[in-house]
């Protein structure tokens, strides 16, 4: 597996110390990534709205949980035993127990979930805070501030 060395860009950047964090999880997920089970789509649905979509069919809504921590939003489905004795023919249903995990990036929150027709949707908002969105500043004849410095 290869390394990404990302020190270049620390000389003229704050705070995206993260990012290497990121790139080496998301390189060491794909390598152990178990078959690609189960499927999943990741869909821009808006302007900052996007949805999560797995394949989960055969999975009760209680054998299903997502849980958000430090930024990654982590979905498991347990298998519940079959307490009924089944003689298979041919058994091609995998109900395997799962774990994804996918990075959010800062400000994006879970807005829901929801389950139809074996498809579970997570559905997520980037949600921009005041401080961090564009504003206008006004050209003035003065800045108080240096007027009070004597500059």
């Amino acid at each position: 597996m290869a390394t990404i060395d990302l020190s270049p860009l620390y000389r003229s950047s704050i705070g995206f110390d993260r990012m290497a964090r990121l790139l080496d999880s998301a390189m060491r997920a794909d390598s152990n990534a178990a078959g690609g089970y189960p499927p999943y789509n990741i869909e821009v649905i808006g302007e900052n709205r996007y949805a999560i979509t797995l394949a989960v069919a055969g999975f009760a809504e209680d054998e299903l949980s997502l849980e958000i921590e430090n930024g990654i939003l982590k979905i498991q489905g347990r298998k519940q035993e079959d307490s009924e004795e089944r003689q298979y023919l041919h058994k091609g249903i995998g109900f395997r127990s799962f774990e994804r995990k996918f990075n959010l990036a800062d400000h994006v929150e879970v807005k829901g979930a929801k389950m139809e027709n074996g498809l579970l949707t997570v559905g997520l908002e980037k949600i921009i805070p005041e401080a961090m969105k564009p504003r206008k500043i006004e050209i003035g004849t003065s800045l108080n501030l240096l007027e009070e410095n004597g500059k």
